[in-house]
């Protein structure tokens, strides 16, 4: 099997695997039939996200990026609609939703209509997407605050039970494996997004190893998987 048929495939599998994990709120929202504790946003960005690198690999014609995000939209979809489904007050998440659609909806008539078919509008595409990329990692500031927060707690009393063995390693493997495909396309809109992802991972990886089963730092934990 060529390198690049092997990178597609791994793309493919830790990718698709990365969107399934909102398997686990579609059950707990049918088991409980109500939304609390499980936040919505992630879910709209998401499935804006999958549908512009669409759009993008329908332009390259990537059946890999095509692919990965028809099954990333189809799940980022079908967990809206299900949160809508049994949110309280559904008005505010069905206005995000359209207001999402219409921003969706200006986006495509730019790119199809004011920008010349081929390299430029590929290119632009290709900029907008990897921006929402990465400010999807980096966003919103609060988060990255409350990260920072708690890899200076970890650091300080060796507990890495706030995070997940498992979710880490998917991570790593998932950008990874884009990047490396990318880099096989020399592409740099796919490449760069997806490095805060192994950035972020090799920093967990170094919090588990540093204060793994065995290690003398004080007040370890056992790691929750």
């Amino acid at each position: 099997m060529e390198l690049l048929s092997l990178l597609s495939w791994a793309c493919i599998v830790f990718t698709v695997g990365m969107f399934s994990t909102g398997l686990s709120d579609l059950k707990k929202m049918r088991e409980t039939r109500s939304t609390d504790n499980i936040q919505f946003l992630p879910f709209l960005t998401t499935c804006l996200n999958n549908l512009g690198w669409l759009y993008y690999g329908i332009l390259k014609r990537d059946q890999t990026i095509v692919l990965v995000n028809v099954i990333g939209a189809s799940l980022q979809t079908l967990y809206i609609i299900v949160f809508i489904h049994y949110a309280k007050q559904k008005k505010p998440f069905m206005s995000q939703t359209l207001f999402a659609g219409a921003v969706l909806a200006g986006g495509w008539f730019y790119f199809s209509t004011f920008l010349p078919q081929g390299e430029t509008q590929l290119n632009q595409l290709g900029l907008t997407c990897s921006a929402i990329t990465v400010s999807m990692y980096l966003s919103p500031l609060t988060d990255l605050v409350k990260r920072f927060i708690i890899f200076s707690n970890i650091i300080r009393s060796g507990n890495v039970q706030c995070l997940s063995f498992p979710l880490t390693v998917a991570t790593f493997f998932t950008s990874t494996s884009w990047v490396l495909y990318g880099q096989q396309l020399n592409d740099y809109y796919i490449m760069v997004p997806n490095t805060p992802g192994i950035l972020t991972s090799v920093i967990r990886f170094y919090l588990f190893w540093r204060f793994a089963p065995g290690s003398s730092s004080p007040g370890y934990k056992s790691m929750a998987m």
